[in-house]
């Protein structure tokens, strides 16, 4: 009890820590923004979307399902400043790993609400491009 009212008191003074762990790593920023894209790509956000954006969130990056919220409201204001193609530089130099957990993140994303839309595919089509990724490196069962 007494760690969570620190924790809380520091959150005032120092900012929700979900943020500031987003806003301190720019590859993460960047990642969770083409997961925003994924999830605007189709025109429109389903719950289920977001479901997956928080596990994701929650589970691979280590962020508390009590910043999550914080956390998009942080890319909300400042994620305008960083397009597509901006976030998607940030993975060209990270290893094949890394650019493929992002590829398949997104996948996730696309497939969240059990309709795969046309945009949604474009997006993902265009990023695995980019990042030099084949669609089979998604398929591949992981050794």
């Amino acid at each position: 009890m007494a760690m969570v009212l620190l924790d809380q008191i520091r959150s005032i003074f120092d900012g929700d820590p979900g943020v500031r762990k987003v806003a301190d790593d720019p590859v993460l920023s960047a990642e969770l923004l083409m997961l925003f894209r994924m999830i605007l790509a189709d025109g429109s956000v389903s719950e289920s979307e977001m479901v997956a954006f928080r596990r994701i969130c929650k589970e691979a990056f280590g962020i508390p399902e009590s910043s999550i919220d914080s956390v998009i409201e942080y890319l909300n204001d400042f994620g305008y400043e960083t397009n597509g193609s901006q976030a998607i530089a940030l993975f060209r130099d990270l290893d094949i790993e890394r650019r493929k957990l992002l590829a398949s993140h997104m996948a996730e994303i696309a497939k969240a609400d059990a309709k795969l839309a046309e945009s949604e595919v474009k997006l993902l089509r265009r990023t695995l491009d980019l990042l030099d990724i084949s669609p089979l490196d998604l398929a591949k069962p992981e050794s």
